[in-house]
């Protein structure tokens, strides 16, 4: 399935100006960078992409050079193979796209399953700077829905017709709004919600989001997570109701080095609600860090 079409969909992407499309490795990467500084990478989470970061990313290029990617198969990037999804294989991906960028991050951003990423660069490519997990997708689902999560996501993903009964499917169930508020709880923004509306109602995209979550196991991270020294920040919406508090409490201990903060009133796309809190946490932490 395509990706999206950079001169039609893409034409409602925020800081379009801040973006640029770089080849590594035979893939075409979507890349957005602006401000200046010590370098922060910035890792979207499932079936999102660079927008996510509309509001975060210009209050942290106050401090950093700042930089956000589509992940494999999501949103503008494309050349990724779809069995080629799991969190390791991710983790590798991202690493050589920050070779050929010339970076190395002084600090990370993840978002959800982005965090997870974060982590697995910190296991698998010797990242040894402060780690920031926004309403982060760290813990497995309890008992055997460690095993039936994937393995569903797995039947569907190898069915061509299920992205596209998907994304047919968003205006049935109330549309884009409805469905983020009753999966997130977060209200966001109309720039916000039209660029989930575009991703929401595209196969190909909805295809790679379906990928990444059939071949993520978190299980396999769960067991390493003691490994991860460098410095952890876990903030976490308070109303999440795709990842309970609970389930971030539990991370951070597991982690070494980690604390948590909650935001009252936010859900999973706290950080798209309410970039400026975010950014504040995030600021401290990273003035700690140093």
């Amino acid at each position: 399935m395509s990706a999206l079409d950079w001169q039609r969909e893409g034409l409602i992407w925020p800081h379009r100006d801040a973006s640029s499309f770089i080849k590594a490795g035979g893939r075409r990467w979507h890349v957005q960078r602006m401000g200046s500084g010590p370098p922060l990478l910035l890792l979207h989470g499932t079936g999102a992409s660079v927008h996510s970061w509309r509001g975060l990313m210009p209050l942290l290029a106050e401090s950093h050079d700042v930089i956000a990617m589509d992940l494999p198969r999501h949103a503008f990037t494309t050349g990724h193979d779809a069995y080629a999804m799991s969190l390791p294989a991710m983790a590798r991906e991202v690493t050589g796209l920050l070779a050929t960028l010339e970076v190395q991050p002084a600090a990370i951003i993840g978002h959800s399953a982005g965090a997870a990423i974060a982590m697995q660069l910190a296991l698998d490519h010797a990242y040894r700077g402060p780690i920031v997990g926004l309403s982060p997708a760290l813990r497995p689902f309890p008992g055997a829905m460690a095993q039936i999560f994937p393995a569903v996501a797995k039947a569907l993903f190898v069915n061509p017709l299920v992205p596209r009964i998907f994304t047919g499917s968003i205006d049935l169930v109330g549309g884009a709004e409805r469905f983020l508020w009753r999966s997130t709880h977060s209200r966001i923004d109309r720039e916000g919600l039209a660029c989930y509306r575009t991703l929401l109602k595209h196969p190909g995209h909805a295809g790679g989001a379906l990928a990444m979550m059939a071949n993520w196991d978190l299980p396999a991270l769960r067991e390493r997570m003691s490994d991860v020294r460098n410095p952890v920040l876990l903030v976490h919406g308070a109303n999440d109701p795709a990842i309970p508090p609970d389930w971030a409490r539990d991370a951070a201990s597991w982690l070494p080095d980690a604390r948590l903060e909650l935001l009252p009133g936010l859900g999973h796309l706290a950080h798209e609600e309410a970039p400026g809190k975010a950014a504040a946490h995030i600021a401290a932490f990273l003035a700690g860090a140093a």
